[in-house]
């Protein structure tokens, strides 16, 4: 039996330099570039519900709001709908091998996370309204790990549902526990 390629495998031993203790690579795919639209438009939708907040409360007079919390507020629609979107994009990662998925997510802190095919329980795919208008989907796949699922949002739909249906395949295939 032939040792695993790192290229394909993304917690295969390093080739060379045995003994130093490699870092994972990042996993291999980028999300679609669509996905930056999606995130800035779910957290637009979030800053006006906020904002219908703020000038509720300016219209009934319940107190007079200083202008650091309109500037605050600015400053965070921009962070929420610009660079938010645009960091998480040059960030998120995924990747489907033979014997794990891998993610690569975050923005302001890196998470990486690795579920192994023996550990997979369920495998689903979601579209929220905006994702459905972008043609984009999440696919979840489910273990038994406290850490929760592993997410790879704002995939494109036909994407999304090969790795679905690749993933139900090697699942079935697995002899494992799921546990």
């Amino acid at each position: 039996m032939s040792a695993p390629d790192p290229v394909e495998d993304p917690f295969a031993a390093p080739s060379s330099g045995a003994g130093t203790g490699a870092a994972l690579r990042p996993p291999r795919h980028q999300v679609s570039p669509r996905a930056p639209v999606m995130w800035a438009a779910g957290a637009l939708v979030g800053d006006l519900f906020l904002l219908a907040g703020l000038l509720v409360v300016r219209w009934f007079d319940w107190f007079d709001l200083p202008w650091w919390v309109w500037t605050l507020y600015a400053v965070g629609v921009v962070v929420g709908v610009v660079v938010t979107p645009l960091v998480r994009y040059r960030v998120h990662r995924w990747e489907s091998t033979e014997s794990a998925v891998y993610t690569q997510s975050g923005w302001l802190s890196l998470e990486r996370r690795i579920a192994p095919m023996a550990k997979v329980q369920t495998v689903d795919v979601e579209q929220g309204a905006i994702a459905r208008l972008l043609g984009l989907a999440t696919v979840t796949v489910t273990t038994a790990s406290a850490a929760g699922p592993v997410k790879i949002e704002g995939i494109e739909s036909a994407t999304a549902d090969r790795l679905v249906a690749e993933l139900t395949r090697r699942t079935t295939a697995e002899a494992g526990d799921a546990t």
